[in-house]
């Protein structure tokens, strides 16, 4: 199979090496220069993924329309240029499969609305779970959720990208599948707070917790089923980015709470931290769906600079009581 791969950061690189090591011919569309002529003549990306070697069958190109050949197409755009980057895109009936994670400003649309405007003809799928770009890239043990509503594309995209280390479990629920993995990075910046602050072990297994409980409002006010959000693609990437400093969210998070101004963070950051452009349109979409997101907005306030760390974390915990739920 001949399999396009649009984005050239670490995620991209590691989904374009997975597919190459299966056997895949495989594209990958990159913006920046370095990394196509990094990819074609020395075989690694050393701006977003540096020392992984990557297979000498994965081909890089600066030309959308070089991809126009492709069997399968894998979207690893930052969620905010997937428009954008489609649109320019000759796709067709390719089928695609949206790996950015996050909501569209302006439109307030997941992933897959964006794509059915750009290209209604395409079959869509959607693979999220908790995953790492160098340990897929490196060959280790991986899981994630394929969501896909046409069971029979779904079982033979599933074989295009399944690897021995590399495992995707299948699943109808696109909607559920996108939530958790948009509202997982907002909260990661939360969590990452947590530890900047040294708030404790306690502190960030409560808010995952509660994180978790604003996920499940909000993916079930937006059509999302329960046991979707409660898997891989939800709980388990929560787990995953709210743990381990090799979470962009996370550390961007945790120097936040350590004292850095969150503007100067993101204009130094060279990779995209999904959360920071995320929450502020999650926060609008809850609210236009009558959902209550403490956390999130809490992470807004710290983005926008509203209030300070030590204000933000003391609203929080003057909460009113309530049952849990």
């Amino acid at each position: 199979m001949r399999i396009g791969v649009l984005g050239g950061g670490a995620w991209g690189t590691a989904l374009a090496q997975m597919a190459a090591s299966g056997g895949h011919d495989v594209l990958l569309w990159a913006l920046e220069p370095p990394v196509v002529r990094g990819i074609n003549e020395a075989h690694e990306n050393s701006l977003y993924l540096p020392g992984v070697p990557l297979h000498p069958e994965l081909h890089a190109t600066a030309d959308l329309q070089q991809l126009e050949t492709c069997d399968a197409m894998l979207a690893v755009t930052p969620a905010q240029h997937l428009r954008s980057v489609l649109a320019r895109t000759p796709l067709g009936r390719t089928p695609l499969i949206l790996c950015a994670k996050g909501i569209e400003a302006g439109t307030l649309q997941l992933m897959s609305e964006v794509a059915q405007d750009a290209h209604p003809e395409a079959p869509l799928a959607v693979l999220s779970g908790p995953t790492f770009a160098h340990e897929v890239a490196a060959g280790l043990p991986t899981a994630v959720t394929l969501a896909c509503e046409d069971p029979a594309l779904g079982k033979t995209l599933a074989s295009a990208v399944a690897q021995p280390h590399f495992r995707p479990y299948l699943s109808s629920d696109v909607i559920g599948a996108e939530v958790g993995g948009a509202v997982k990075n907002v909260l990661a910046i939360a969590c990452g707070v947590v530890e900047g602050r040294k708030l404790g072990q306690n502190a960030r297994a409560a808010l995952i917790s509660r994180g978790f409980a604003e996920m499940t409002r909000f993916g079930l006010a937006k059509g999302a089923r329960p046991e979707t959000l409660a898997g891989l693609s939800g709980l388990g990437d929560l787990v995953l980015t709210c743990s381990s400093i090799s979470s962009r969210n996370f550390s961007l998070g945790k120097s936040i709470g350590e004292g850095r101004p969150a503007t100067e963070l993101l204009a130094d950051r060279r990779t995209v931290a999904e959360g920071a452009f995320t929450a502020p349109v999650l926060q609008q979409a809850a609210r236009q769906l009558g959902v209550e997101m403490p956390v999130v907005d809490a992470v807004c306030a710290l983005l926008s600079a509203e209030a300070p760390v030590e204000q933000v974390v003391g609203a929080l915990l003057a909460r009113p009581l309530r049952a849990e739920g």
